[in-house]
């Protein structure tokens, strides 16, 4: 039996990126259930928290789904591999963290051993992590990297320097650093422009639950 997942994220490109990420590999994976916004609906072995961009914070949405009786286990995807980020996130009831730098088959191998009871995170060898492997993101098209993808769509939700740099885990240097490139990159010269570019090419989260 394939295990079955819910990939669960805010931006409805996010989730249909990890979803087509995953699809070469349905004998093993089945992903049943894309959460835009939403609780996992049905009965689930596996909910992959994608972190791209949730302000509401990482540590929350993952009680709520440690705690969901739909869930058997909760498995968060992500690029910030900070010890403390992890350790926090297996304290608060994740079964496993992953490296958004996995390859997909690497990645399927990881979602096995967590389905069959390992507590899967990195390793250490991982690094900085420079581009991801897999997966979408709003304004990849325009050329936007993950990383400044999520910078756009933090402040486009309305959230200060100080609160994104809380968010990601970044200096606020590093904050103000990717937040010039996106304007270079979109052609914005201020911040009210940006958000309203923002705004304009999806980067406000998705809310509707959609089902496969």
């Amino acid at each position: 039996m394939a295990i079955r997942v819910a990939l669960v994220n805010d931006y409805e490109v996010v989730v249909h990126g990890l979803d087509t990420m995953l699809r070469n590999y349905q004998d093993v994976i089945r992903v049943v259930e894309l959460d835009i916004g939403a609780d996992v609906g049905s009965d689930v072995d596996i909910a992959m928290y994608d972190t791209f961009a949730n302000p509401r914070g990482d540590r929350e949405e993952i009680r709520a789904l440690a705690a969901n009786p739909r869930v058997g286990k909760v498995v968060v995807y992500s690029w910030n591999l900070d010890p403390v980020v992890v350790a926090d996130a297996l304290a608060n009831g994740a079964s496993g963290y992953l490296s958004k730098a996995l390859p997909a088959k690497e990645l399927v191998a990881s979602l096995v051993a967590v389905h069959q009871g390992v507590q899967v995170r990195p390793n250490g060898t991982e690094g900085r992590i420079s581009a991801i492997v897999g997966g979408d993101w709003p304004g990849r098209e325009e050329g936007l990297t993950a990383r400044e993808a999520e910078i756009l769509a933090l402040i486009t939700q309305g959230l200060s320097n100080q609160e994104v740099a809380e968010h990601t885990h970044l200096s606020i240097n590093s904050v103000k650093t990717y937040i010039r490139s996106c304007y270079r990159r979109i052609g914005v010269t201020s911040r009210t422009n940006a958000v309203l570019w923002g705004i304009e090419h999806g980067f406000r989260p998705d809310r509707p639950r959609t089902l496969e």
